[in-house]
Formats: structure tokens, C-alpha cells, sequence
């Protein structure tokens, strides 16, 4: 099997589509087709279901597919050491992260990264800390953004601490200062699926706080625009709150609370060097800013 075999099963799994994958490969849909059949030839089985609706990957097909990125990704590590060897810096980083680090830091890091290295391509996946964990340990992405606690044994070097607030509608607390645990049992909650706020979930399994809720989200902003009609409060991270146009009060927690977000790599040691560069480059920019 080609480089070309394994980026045509990659775009197809991706696009679920012949047509979408070889429009994006410069191929035909029947030479896509020609590549996927000859590769389940010579493998001995399936890697493709095929139906009225686009294709999928069989079972095998999913278990193969993080080998084919693992064998893409070395290859776009060995054109890029070459490139670097040459003097010149180049190639793609595919990055993972999740909703508040996109907002806030990657357009800010996408440029100023670009003004340094103009050659080099950042393709941004946005996603929940389970999808950026997935895409990092199956090779979809080169790097992913993280909170500690949802890395999953991924290798992932800490370098900002995030404190989580409770948001309540405004004008609904009357009392000054920090809330306490023992509050925060009064209220209703607005709660998000624990793929999306594992840190939350954690702190309130650590404090024995069973809330009750009726609505259970995936979307920050959804949950605050939620608290902010009247149908309960939540906790969040401060740096979601940057972004935030709904008119709502926060509080400080009187524990101490907080996510540490951080960037993972699945083999830190032997990162492309492109993807090393954007490294650095976060650690320089964002390592440790409030760690301490």
C-alpha cells in the first residue's frame, strides 16, 4: 500500500463520501473507489460499509485508521525535518481544543504565530475534552488543548489555572463575597454533560453536592443564557466568562477551585517540528501565567 492508499481511506472516513475525498484529493470518485477496494484486497477484509447514505467505517476500519495517521503523521514529521534541514520552516499543524481556549487564545496565537512562521498552516479543531482527547490519541490532531483532569494519561504539560465561579442570574444573590458549598445546595442548577465540564463534575462530587437539574447542556453559552432567564445557576471557568453577553452576577467559590488547562501531545519527545515550534511558542506565550 501507497501514501496515497492511506490518505484516500483517511479523507474518506473523514468526508463519508467517495466524491467529497476525491474532490479534496484531486482524484476521481471512481479511482477513490479502485484504492479503498485494492487496499481491502490486499488486507484480507472490510475497512469500508458501503449504503444509501455515504460510507462508514467497519470495525476494522476503526481500529486501522490511528496506524494510517500514525504513518501520514510520520510522514509529514520527515518532509518537515527535510524542510528544516533546508533552512526553511514549513508544514501543518492540526490543533485541538475546546470552546473558551478558542475564543480567547487561538485567534491571538494563529497570528501571532503566522507573523513568525508564515510557512507553516494551523488547521483548528474545535471540540469537547473528549473529542480533543480522542483526536489526540488517534492522530487527528498533532496537539490538543486540555484541562488536566480530562487528559486521560495523555503526556500534557499544565500552564494556566483557571478558577470556576458560580453564575446567577442578576440581581438573584443578595449576599456579598464568596458563596460556600452549603449555598450553592439552595439552587436549581443548570448542568453540562460531564464530557464538556469534567472540572465541575469533579468539584461537585468532591463536595457531595447532588444538584438537581432539568437541563442539561452541552454549550457555555447556552448554559449562561440559560441562569441569566431565571432557571437556575451554574458553575463555570473564568476564562468562559470572558466572553459572556448575558447579564449575569459571579461569584468566587470559598474553596478553592479551579482547572488547570494544558497542552497535550500523545509523544511529546518526537513531536514534527512544526508542531514543536507552536509548542514552544504556547509555552512562551501562556506557560505558567498563573500557576502559582
Amino acid at each position: 500500500m501507497t501514501l496515497l492508499t492511506y490518505q484516500v481511506l483517511k479523507n474518506v472516513a473523514e468526508q463519508g463520501s467517495f466524491r467529497k475525498a476525491a474532490d479534496l484529493l484531486g482524484l476521481t470518485p471512481s479511482a477513490v473507489s479502485h484504492a479503498i477496494s485494492s487496499m481491502e484486497k490486499e488486507l484480507g477484509f472490510s475497512v469500508l460499509n458501503r449504503g444509501k447514505n455515504g460510507v462508514t467505517l467497519t470495525n476494522y476500519g476503526e481500529r486501522l485508521l490511528p496506524y494510517v495517521n500514525a504513518v501520514l503523521n510520520s510522514d509529514e514529521s520527515l518532509q518537515q525535518a527535510i524542510a528544516e534541514f533546508n533552512g526553511l520552516k514549513q508544514g501543518r499543524i492540526k490543533l485541538g481544543c475546546f470552546s473558551s481556549v478558542c475564543t480567547n487564545w487561538i485567534p491571538d496565537l494563529v497570528l501571532s504565530f503566522g507573523q513568525k512562521y508564515p510557512a507553516i498552516d494551523i488547521e483548528i479543531f474545535q471540540g469537547t475534552y473528549d473529542e480533543v482527547r480522542y483526536w489526540v490519541k488517534n492522530g487527528v490532531v498533532d496537539l490538543g488543548f486540555l484541562s488536566v483532569s480530562s487528559a486521560g494519561g495523555l503526556p500534557i504539560t499544565p500552564i494556566y489555572k483557571d478558577p470556576l465561579l458560580c453564575v446567577v442570574p442578576k440581581g438573584a444573590r443578595k449576599k456579598k463575597g464568596l458563596m460556600q458549598v452549603e449555598e450553592l445546595r439552595e439552587y436549581e442548577f443548570v448542568t453540562q454533560r460531564e464530557s464538556t465540564d469534567a472540572d465541575i463534575q469533579n468539584f461537585m462530587r468532591e463536595h457531595d453536592l447532588s444538584v438537581t437539574s432539568n437541563y442539561h447542556v452541552v454549550d457555555d453559552l447556552s448554559t449562561i443564557a440559560m441562569v441569566a432567564h431565571g432557571l437556575g445557576i451554574c458553575l463555570m471557568p473564568e476564562l468562559v466568562m470572558n466572553d459572556n453577553p448575558y447579564e449575569v452576577d459571579c461569584f468566587g467559590l470559598e474553596q478553592d477551585a479551579y482547572r488547570i488547562i494544558g497542552l497535550a501531545a500523545l509523544n511529546p519527545d518526537t513531536m514534527a517540528p512544526a508542531a514543536r515550534s507552536f509548542y514552544d511558542h504556547v509555552i512562551e506565550n501562556y506557560g505558567k501565567l498563573n500557576l502559582d
